[in-house]
């Protein structure tokens, strides 16, 4: 019975590459519906993503793909199905709220497990759309043994990402090291730009002239993980810093969903402490 799959191929670069992948499919009357390459020159890696449709046995495609490529190159054979993600958020609504508004109206991949919070602010929302909310008090208790609770519940959850909704807290090393390149953050300013608190306030002292969003994976660095989606809107003087929040609230909301949108459909390879997006 035809099926679907997502190729995802991240290798070292060599000639032919495009030419002995192509083969593999057509040897086994697979049709390619769409297909992206790029090579990163600097660092000869090869990336490639393509769809394909047909007959097939996963890991018979794996094996002959591997036959044909470099050592050590990483292959995915994806047949596409929703992801199950995890949104942790504080107590601000509209990055929550989007997500779970586009994500009813059927225009994620995706499956939501649960919502965790800090705070009971969201819990309402969140169960408006039955969806289960775990309240996690962060109050006089350690940044440990906060997480550590977290995790617990996160044990009891079957999950392929978290999505951080403006949850402000910072995650220890030891947390994200659980979830390499699964975890992904919405940051309220246009990185590097205006790291810490209150961004708007610092971009109105600066007297910025665009503000902006930024979606990314986290890593043990804050804030300097791999970049997934970026986005502006431009202000001028007549904006009070107030006026920048409410305009950057709009923006991270569509800046996290688009990056979502491509972590969900297998768009998005990690390339160093750079994306590769297709």
């Amino acid at each position: 019975m035809a099926k679907r799959a997502r190729i995802l191929i991240d290798c070292k670069d060599a000639k032919g590459l495009v030419y002995h992948i192509s083969k593999i499919f057509y040897e086994r009357n697979l049709n390619i519906d769409s297909n992206r390459e790029f090579v990163d020159k600097e660092n000869s890696k090869f990336f490639m993503r393509t769809v394909v449709t047909g007959e097939f046995e996963s890991e018979e495609l794996h094996r002959a793909l591997a036959s044909v490529l470099p050592a050590e190159a990483q292959i995915r054979v994806i047949v596409p199905k929703p992801k199950k993600i995890v949104i942790m958020v504080t107590k601000e609504s509209h990055c929550l709220g989007d997500i779970l508004i586009r994500w009813a109206d059927g225009e994620f991949e995706a499956d939501i497990e649960a919502v965790i919070s800090n705070r009971y602010n969201l819990r309402d929302l969140t169960r408006r759309f039955d969806i289960p909310f775990f309240y996690v008090s962060s109050d006089d208790c350690s940044r440990e043994e906060h997480e550590h609770q977290v995790r617990e519940i996160l044990g009891e959850l079957n999950f392929d990402f978290i999505v951080l909704a403006k949850y402000m807290r910072i995650l220890s090393s030891d947390f994200v090291r659980q979830f390499p390149e699964r975890i992904v953050n919405i940051h309220h300013s246009f990185l590097p730009a205006f790291i810490g608190a209150n961004p708007y306030r610092q971009a109105y002292e600066r007297g910025v002239k665009i503000i902006g969003a930024t979606a990314h994976f986290v890593t043990t660095d804050l804030d300097e993980g791999p970049i997934i989606s970026q986005d502006v809107v431009s202000v001028t003087h007549r904006h009070g810093w107030k006026d920048m929040q409410r305009a950057g609230g709009d923006v991270e909301k569509i800046v996290l969903a688009r990056a979502l949108s491509l972590v969900l459909n297998d768009r998005v390879f990690v390339n160093g402490n750079k994306t590769i997006v297709f």
